[in-house]
Protein backbone atom coordinates (compact mmCIF):
# COMPACT_ATOMS: atom_id res chain seq x y z
CA UNK A 1 0.00 0.00 0.00
CA UNK A 2 1.02 3.71 -0.22
CA UNK A 3 0.41 6.72 -2.24
CA UNK A 4 2.57 9.12 -4.59
CA UNK A 5 3.30 12.08 -1.71
CA UNK A 6 5.31 13.80 -4.97
CA UNK A 7 2.21 13.94 -7.02
CA UNK A 8 -0.47 15.35 -4.51
CA UNK A 9 2.01 17.34 -1.77
CA UNK A 10 -1.39 18.15 -0.26
CA UNK A 11 -3.71 15.85 -0.51
CA UNK A 12 -5.46 13.75 2.18
CA UNK A 13 -7.63 10.84 0.99
CA UNK A 14 -8.62 7.68 2.30
CA UNK A 15 -7.70 4.66 0.87
CA UNK A 16 -8.86 0.60 1.77
CA UNK A 17 -6.37 -2.14 1.77
CA UNK A 18 -7.61 -5.73 0.90
CA UNK A 19 -8.67 -6.12 4.77
CA UNK A 20 -11.92 -4.87 5.31
CA UNK A 21 -11.29 -4.89 9.14
CA UNK A 22 -8.16 -2.18 9.07
CA UNK A 23 -8.56 0.70 7.71
CA UNK A 24 -5.97 3.64 7.40
CA UNK A 25 -5.55 6.94 7.00
CA UNK A 26 -3.18 8.58 5.04
CA UNK A 27 -1.96 12.34 5.49
CA UNK A 28 0.52 13.91 2.61
CA UNK A 29 2.48 16.51 4.04
CA UNK A 30 5.31 18.66 2.67
CA UNK A 31 8.26 20.52 4.19
CA UNK A 32 11.02 22.44 2.31
CA UNK A 33 14.77 22.10 2.95
CA UNK A 34 16.52 24.64 4.13
CA UNK A 35 19.31 24.51 1.27
CA UNK A 36 17.05 23.79 -1.57
CA UNK A 37 14.11 24.66 -0.66
CA UNK A 38 13.08 21.35 -2.31
CA UNK A 39 10.02 19.72 -1.48
CA UNK A 40 10.22 16.71 0.55
CA UNK A 41 7.44 14.31 1.41
CA UNK A 42 6.38 12.40 4.14
CA UNK A 43 3.76 9.85 5.06
CA UNK A 44 2.23 9.58 8.33
CA UNK A 45 -0.09 6.51 8.58
CA UNK A 46 -2.46 6.90 11.61
CA UNK A 47 -4.04 3.18 11.99
CA UNK A 48 -7.16 3.68 13.99
CA UNK A 49 -8.41 -0.19 14.13
CA UNK A 50 -5.03 -0.96 16.14
CA UNK A 51 -4.37 1.69 18.29
CA UNK A 52 -3.45 1.07 21.70
CA UNK A 53 -5.20 2.35 24.94
CA UNK A 54 -2.28 4.11 26.08
CA UNK A 55 -1.57 6.02 22.71
CA UNK A 56 -4.32 7.09 22.95
CA UNK A 57 -4.38 8.41 26.26
CA UNK A 58 -0.82 10.24 25.22
CA UNK A 59 -2.71 11.97 21.97
CA UNK A 60 -5.01 13.04 24.27
CA UNK A 61 -3.10 14.39 27.29
CA UNK A 62 -0.91 16.21 24.33
CA UNK A 63 -3.16 18.02 22.52
CA UNK A 64 -5.40 18.61 25.94
CA UNK A 65 -1.49 20.43 27.21
CA UNK A 66 -1.60 22.79 23.90
CA UNK A 67 -4.93 23.99 24.41
CA UNK A 68 -4.07 24.83 28.34
CA UNK A 69 -1.02 26.67 26.77
CA UNK A 70 -2.78 28.22 24.33
CA UNK A 71 -5.83 29.17 26.74
CA UNK A 72 -3.02 30.57 29.42
CA UNK A 73 -1.45 32.57 26.54
CA UNK A 74 -4.58 34.29 25.02
CA UNK A 75 -5.77 35.58 28.67
CA UNK A 76 -2.59 36.93 29.28
CA UNK A 77 -2.63 38.76 26.37
CA UNK A 78 -6.03 40.28 27.02
CA UNK A 79 -5.82 41.35 30.36
CA UNK A 80 -3.18 43.05 32.77
CA UNK A 81 -1.39 41.01 35.36
CA UNK A 82 -2.80 42.30 38.40
CA UNK A 83 -1.58 40.48 41.22
CA UNK A 84 1.96 40.89 40.00
CA UNK A 85 1.30 44.70 40.06
CA UNK A 86 0.13 44.43 43.18
CA UNK A 87 3.14 42.61 44.01
CA UNK A 88 5.41 45.29 42.48
CA UNK A 89 3.38 48.50 44.35
CA UNK A 90 3.53 46.49 47.57
CA UNK A 91 7.24 45.26 47.38
CA UNK A 92 8.06 48.38 49.89
CA UNK A 93 5.62 48.90 51.79
CA UNK A 94 5.22 47.94 56.07
CA UNK A 95 3.09 45.26 56.60
CA UNK A 96 1.35 47.23 58.67
CA UNK A 97 0.38 49.54 56.16
CA UNK A 98 -0.62 46.44 54.24
CA UNK A 99 -3.00 45.49 56.54
CA UNK A 100 -4.31 48.86 56.35
CA UNK A 101 -4.99 48.95 53.06
CA UNK A 102 -6.76 45.68 52.94
CA UNK A 103 -9.23 46.75 56.27
CA UNK A 104 -9.82 49.73 53.73
CA UNK A 105 -10.78 47.92 50.88
CA UNK A 106 -12.35 45.03 52.89
CA UNK A 107 -14.41 48.29 54.73
CA UNK A 108 -15.16 50.08 50.90
CA UNK A 109 -16.69 46.27 49.68
CA UNK A 110 -19.01 46.50 52.92
CA UNK A 111 -19.92 49.93 52.69
CA UNK A 112 -20.71 49.63 48.86
CA UNK A 113 -22.96 46.46 49.80
CA UNK A 114 -24.57 48.30 52.67
CA UNK A 115 -25.43 51.14 50.37
CA UNK A 116 -27.02 48.69 47.77
CA UNK A 117 -29.06 47.27 49.93
CA UNK A 118 -30.24 50.42 51.72
CA UNK A 119 -31.20 51.93 47.90
CA UNK A 120 -33.31 48.46 47.49
CA UNK A 121 -34.88 48.74 51.21
CA UNK A 122 -35.89 52.51 50.92
CA UNK A 123 -38.26 54.51 48.41
CA UNK A 124 -37.36 56.46 45.62
CA UNK A 125 -36.77 60.29 46.50
CA UNK A 126 -38.30 62.76 44.37
CA UNK A 127 -36.11 64.43 41.85
CA UNK A 128 -36.88 68.62 41.18
CA UNK A 129 -37.65 67.35 38.06
CA UNK A 130 -40.90 65.46 39.37
CA UNK A 131 -41.14 68.14 42.22
CA UNK A 132 -41.75 70.83 39.22
CA UNK A 133 -44.53 69.01 37.23
CA UNK A 134 -46.28 68.72 40.57
CA UNK A 135 -46.02 72.59 41.01
CA UNK A 136 -47.27 72.90 37.80
CA UNK A 137 -49.70 70.73 38.21
CA UNK A 138 -51.39 71.54 41.58
CA UNK A 139 -50.59 75.97 41.24
CA UNK A 140 -48.65 75.67 44.92
CA UNK A 141 -47.92 79.83 45.67
CA UNK A 142 -48.83 80.91 42.33
CA UNK A 143 -47.98 84.68 41.77
CA UNK A 144 -48.97 85.60 38.36
CA UNK A 145 -52.13 84.69 35.91
CA UNK A 146 -51.61 83.89 32.06
CA UNK A 147 -54.33 84.24 29.77
CA UNK A 148 -54.43 81.92 26.62
CA UNK A 149 -57.87 81.52 24.57
CA UNK A 150 -60.02 82.66 27.46
CA UNK A 151 -58.43 80.31 29.65
CA UNK A 152 -56.45 81.29 33.22
CA UNK A 153 -53.16 79.73 33.65
CA UNK A 154 -51.73 80.19 37.16
CA UNK A 155 -48.00 80.33 37.20
CA UNK A 156 -45.18 81.14 39.13
CA UNK A 157 -43.00 84.33 38.01
CA UNK A 158 -39.84 83.94 39.09
CA UNK A 159 -39.64 79.87 37.49
CA UNK A 160 -41.06 81.56 33.81
CA UNK A 161 -38.35 84.31 34.15
CA UNK A 162 -35.66 82.28 34.82
CA UNK A 163 -36.27 79.77 31.98
CA UNK A 164 -37.43 81.94 29.35
CA UNK A 165 -35.96 85.22 28.19
CA UNK A 166 -39.94 86.21 26.46
CA UNK A 167 -41.62 85.45 29.99
CA UNK A 168 -38.90 87.63 31.59
CA UNK A 169 -39.55 90.93 29.12
CA UNK A 170 -43.03 90.05 29.39
CA UNK A 171 -43.35 89.83 33.09
CA UNK A 172 -41.14 93.04 34.23
CA UNK A 173 -43.85 95.38 32.93
CA UNK A 174 -46.89 93.54 35.14
CA UNK A 175 -44.66 93.35 38.68
CA UNK A 176 -47.97 93.72 40.97
CA UNK A 177 -49.14 90.49 42.85
CA UNK A 178 -51.90 87.99 41.18
CA UNK A 179 -51.68 90.34 37.37
CA UNK A 180 -53.54 88.86 34.96
CA UNK A 181 -51.78 89.48 31.60
CA UNK A 182 -53.20 88.02 28.25
CA UNK A 183 -51.38 86.16 25.69
CA UNK A 184 -50.75 86.75 22.52
CA UNK A 185 -48.92 84.22 20.55
CA UNK A 186 -47.43 85.10 17.04
CA UNK A 187 -46.70 81.41 16.04
CA UNK A 188 -49.67 80.15 14.22
CA UNK A 189 -50.78 76.71 15.42
CA UNK A 190 -50.65 77.24 18.76
CA UNK A 191 -53.78 75.97 21.11
CA UNK A 192 -54.88 75.70 24.51
CA UNK A 193 -53.20 72.08 25.13
CA UNK A 194 -49.76 73.19 23.27
CA UNK A 195 -49.30 76.42 25.47
CA UNK A 196 -50.12 74.03 28.49
CA UNK A 197 -47.28 71.36 26.93
CA UNK A 198 -45.10 74.71 26.60
CA UNK A 199 -45.60 75.91 29.99
CA UNK A 200 -45.39 72.27 31.31
CA UNK A 201 -41.34 72.05 29.37
CA UNK A 202 -40.08 75.83 30.88
CA UNK A 203 -41.41 74.22 34.35
CA UNK A 204 -39.91 70.22 33.78
CA UNK A 205 -37.53 70.10 30.69
CA UNK A 206 -39.99 67.97 29.24
CA UNK A 207 -43.67 68.82 27.43
CA UNK A 208 -45.56 66.15 28.92
CA UNK A 209 -47.73 64.98 26.25
CA UNK A 210 -47.31 63.00 22.57
CA UNK A 211 -48.30 65.50 19.81
CA UNK A 212 -47.17 64.96 16.57
CA UNK A 213 -46.68 68.90 16.27
CA UNK A 214 -43.86 68.86 18.35
CA UNK A 215 -41.95 67.18 16.05
CA UNK A 216 -43.03 69.42 13.18
CA UNK A 217 -39.19 71.32 12.92
CA UNK A 218 -40.72 74.09 11.41
CA UNK A 219 -43.11 75.42 14.57
CA UNK A 220 -40.06 74.38 17.50
CA UNK A 221 -37.91 76.66 15.19
CA UNK A 222 -40.85 79.54 15.31
CA UNK A 223 -41.41 78.91 18.85
CA UNK A 224 -37.86 79.40 19.97
CA UNK A 225 -37.56 82.52 17.67
CA UNK A 226 -40.45 83.75 19.86
CA UNK A 227 -40.01 82.70 23.23
CA UNK A 228 -35.81 81.85 23.09
CA UNK A 229 -33.62 78.49 23.39
CA UNK A 230 -34.02 78.31 27.39
CA UNK A 231 -31.38 76.04 29.30
CA UNK A 232 -31.23 72.90 30.97
CA UNK A 233 -33.85 73.03 34.00
CA UNK A 234 -30.43 72.13 36.07
CA UNK A 235 -29.08 75.28 34.76
CA UNK A 236 -31.35 77.60 35.20
CA UNK A 237 -32.61 76.63 38.53
CA UNK A 238 -29.24 76.92 39.67
CA UNK A 239 -29.07 80.15 38.40
CA UNK A 240 -32.23 81.34 40.07
CA UNK A 241 -30.46 80.56 43.45
CA UNK A 242 -27.57 82.33 43.05
CA UNK A 243 -29.26 85.71 41.94
CA UNK A 244 -32.63 84.52 43.91
CA UNK A 245 -34.56 87.27 41.05
CA UNK A 246 -38.73 87.21 42.55
CA UNK A 247 -38.17 86.05 45.78
CA UNK A 248 -40.99 86.33 47.70
CA UNK A 249 -39.75 84.16 51.51
CA UNK A 250 -37.15 84.87 53.67
CA UNK A 251 -35.67 82.26 56.32
CA UNK A 252 -34.87 84.21 59.84
CA UNK A 253 -32.78 82.25 62.53
CA UNK A 254 -33.78 82.85 66.35
CA UNK A 255 -33.01 80.67 69.96
CA UNK A 256 -36.21 82.08 70.85
CA UNK A 257 -38.67 79.23 70.22
CA UNK A 258 -41.80 81.72 71.76
CA UNK A 259 -40.80 84.11 68.85
CA UNK A 260 -40.72 81.19 66.50
CA UNK A 261 -44.22 80.02 67.33
CA UNK A 262 -45.37 83.65 67.31
CA UNK A 263 -43.93 84.42 63.71
CA UNK A 264 -43.21 88.10 64.77
CA UNK A 265 -41.13 90.29 67.90
CA UNK A 266 -38.19 92.02 67.63
CA UNK A 267 -35.88 92.28 64.56
CA UNK A 268 -33.17 92.62 66.83
CA UNK A 269 -33.42 89.15 67.82
CA UNK A 270 -33.09 87.59 64.64
CA UNK A 271 -30.08 86.54 63.06
CA UNK A 272 -29.22 86.59 59.34
CA UNK A 273 -31.96 85.60 56.90
CA UNK A 274 -31.92 84.04 53.57
CA UNK A 275 -34.07 84.37 50.52
CA UNK A 276 -35.95 81.85 48.85
CA UNK A 277 -39.03 81.56 46.70
CA UNK A 278 -42.57 79.54 48.14
CA UNK A 279 -42.73 77.79 44.70
CA UNK A 280 -39.72 75.85 45.48
CA UNK A 281 -39.81 75.05 49.13
CA UNK A 282 -43.37 74.37 49.29
CA UNK A 283 -42.62 71.76 46.06
CA UNK A 284 -39.88 70.40 47.07
CA UNK A 285 -40.48 70.31 50.98
CA UNK A 286 -44.28 69.57 52.78
CA UNK A 287 -43.57 70.83 55.92
CA UNK A 288 -43.09 74.31 54.00
CA UNK A 289 -45.84 73.48 52.03
CA UNK A 290 -48.16 73.29 54.96
CA UNK A 291 -46.62 76.32 56.90
CA UNK A 292 -47.70 78.38 53.82
CA UNK A 293 -50.61 77.17 53.71
CA UNK A 294 -51.29 77.57 57.05
CA UNK A 295 -50.53 81.32 56.67
CA UNK A 296 -53.16 81.70 53.81
CA UNK A 297 -55.82 80.11 55.57
CA UNK A 298 -55.09 82.50 58.45
CA UNK A 299 -55.26 85.76 56.21
CA UNK A 300 -51.31 86.20 57.22
CA UNK A 301 -50.68 85.83 53.64
CA UNK A 302 -52.78 88.65 52.40
CA UNK A 303 -50.98 91.33 54.92
CA UNK A 304 -47.64 90.51 53.04
CA UNK A 305 -49.05 90.82 49.73
CA UNK A 306 -50.74 94.32 50.76
CA UNK A 307 -48.09 95.80 51.61
CA UNK A 308 -45.92 93.92 48.97
CA UNK A 309 -43.31 91.90 51.26
CA UNK A 310 -41.75 88.99 51.31
CA UNK A 311 -42.72 86.49 53.63
CA UNK A 312 -40.71 86.16 56.50
CA UNK A 313 -40.67 81.90 57.97
CA UNK A 314 -38.60 82.39 61.28
CA UNK A 315 -37.05 78.85 62.45
CA UNK A 316 -36.21 77.52 65.44
CA UNK A 317 -32.58 76.91 65.45
CA UNK A 318 -31.99 74.32 68.06
CA UNK A 319 -34.07 72.60 65.43
CA UNK A 320 -33.04 73.79 62.08
CA UNK A 321 -29.21 75.11 62.73
CA UNK A 322 -28.76 78.36 60.45
CA UNK A 323 -25.65 77.27 59.30
CA UNK A 324 -27.87 74.28 57.38
CA UNK A 325 -29.90 76.66 55.63
CA UNK A 326 -27.99 77.48 52.53
CA UNK A 327 -27.14 73.61 52.08
CA UNK A 328 -30.65 72.92 52.26
CA UNK A 329 -31.98 75.66 49.58
CA UNK A 330 -28.86 74.98 47.32
CA UNK A 331 -29.84 70.90 47.39
CA UNK A 332 -34.04 72.15 46.99
CA UNK A 333 -32.67 74.20 43.94
CA UNK A 334 -30.36 71.93 42.27
CA UNK A 335 -30.84 68.49 43.92
CA UNK A 336 -27.25 68.02 45.28
CA UNK A 337 -25.86 67.97 48.44
CA UNK A 338 -22.91 70.23 48.87
CA UNK A 339 -21.28 70.45 52.77
CA UNK A 340 -18.81 73.19 50.97
CA UNK A 341 -21.31 75.82 51.48
CA UNK A 342 -21.00 75.17 55.77
CA UNK A 343 -17.12 76.40 55.23
CA UNK A 344 -17.34 79.07 52.83
CA UNK A 345 -18.33 81.84 55.03
CA UNK A 346 -15.93 80.74 58.96
CA UNK A 347 -17.49 84.11 60.92
CA UNK A 348 -20.63 83.01 60.27
CA UNK A 349 -22.01 80.92 63.33
CA UNK A 350 -24.90 78.75 64.53
CA UNK A 351 -26.02 78.55 68.05
CA UNK A 352 -25.08 74.53 67.78
CA UNK A 353 -21.75 75.92 67.67
CA UNK A 354 -21.61 78.15 70.16
CA UNK A 355 -23.27 75.87 72.39
CA UNK A 356 -20.26 72.95 71.26
CA UNK A 357 -17.74 76.11 72.09
CA UNK A 358 -18.92 76.79 75.59
CA UNK A 359 -18.86 72.92 76.35
CA UNK A 360 -15.56 72.35 75.02
CA UNK A 361 -16.71 70.25 72.66
CA UNK A 362 -14.59 69.73 69.42
CA UNK A 363 -15.51 71.14 65.52
CA UNK A 364 -17.97 68.43 64.23
CA UNK A 365 -16.58 66.02 61.45
CA UNK A 366 -17.67 66.03 57.82
CA UNK A 367 -19.98 62.67 58.82
CA UNK A 368 -21.19 64.29 61.86
CA UNK A 369 -22.31 67.50 59.93
CA UNK A 370 -24.14 65.12 57.44
CA UNK A 371 -25.84 62.66 59.80
CA UNK A 372 -26.84 66.21 61.41
CA UNK A 373 -28.12 67.05 58.21
CA UNK A 374 -30.07 64.24 57.61
CA UNK A 375 -32.12 64.53 60.53
CA UNK A 376 -32.75 67.71 59.84
CA UNK A 377 -34.05 66.69 56.47
CA UNK A 378 -36.51 63.93 57.83
CA UNK A 379 -38.30 66.87 60.04
CA UNK A 380 -38.83 69.17 56.86
CA UNK A 381 -40.13 65.77 54.95
CA UNK A 382 -37.33 66.59 51.98
CA UNK A 383 -35.99 63.05 51.00
CA UNK A 384 -33.59 64.29 48.31
CA UNK A 385 -31.86 65.26 50.69
CA UNK A 386 -31.80 63.02 53.05
CA UNK A 387 -30.89 60.33 50.34
CA UNK A 388 -28.49 62.16 47.90
CA UNK A 389 -24.67 61.77 48.38
CA UNK A 390 -22.99 64.37 50.04
CA UNK A 391 -20.00 65.88 48.32
CA UNK A 392 -17.51 67.35 50.71
CA UNK A 393 -14.96 69.71 49.25
CA UNK A 394 -11.67 71.80 51.02
CA UNK A 395 -8.53 72.95 50.13
CA UNK A 396 -7.62 70.06 52.25
CA UNK A 397 -10.16 67.53 51.86
CA UNK A 398 -11.89 66.22 48.86
CA UNK A 399 -13.95 63.01 49.08
CA UNK A 400 -17.58 62.10 48.27
CA UNK A 401 -19.19 60.67 51.43
CA UNK A 402 -21.87 58.28 50.93
CA UNK A 403 -25.57 58.46 51.29
CA UNK A 404 -25.91 60.05 54.98
CA UNK A 405 -28.95 58.04 55.63
CA UNK A 406 -27.29 54.70 55.14
CA UNK A 407 -26.16 54.58 58.62
CA UNK A 408 -29.85 54.75 60.35
CA UNK A 409 -31.52 51.87 57.86
CA UNK A 410 -31.51 48.41 58.88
Amino acid sequence: MGANASNYPHSCSPRVGGNSQAQQTFIGTSSYSQQGYGCESKLYSLDHGHEKPQDKKKRTSGLATLKKKFIKRRKSNRSADHAKQMRELLSGWDVRDVNALVEEYEGTSALKELSLQASLARPEARTLQKDMADLYEYKYCTDVDLIFQETCFPVHRAILAARCPFFKTLLSSSPEYGAEIVMDINTAGIDMPMFSALLHYLYTGEFGMEDSRFQNVDILVQLSEEFGTPNSLDVDMRGLFDYMCYYDVVLSFSSDSELVEAFGGNQNCLDEELKAHKAIISARSPFFRNLLQRRIRTGEEITDRTLRTPTRIILDESIIPKKYAKVILHCMYTDAVDLSVLHCSPSVGSLSEVQALVAGKPSMTRAEEAMELYHIALFLEFNMLAQEKTVVSSPTFATELPHSSLVLHS
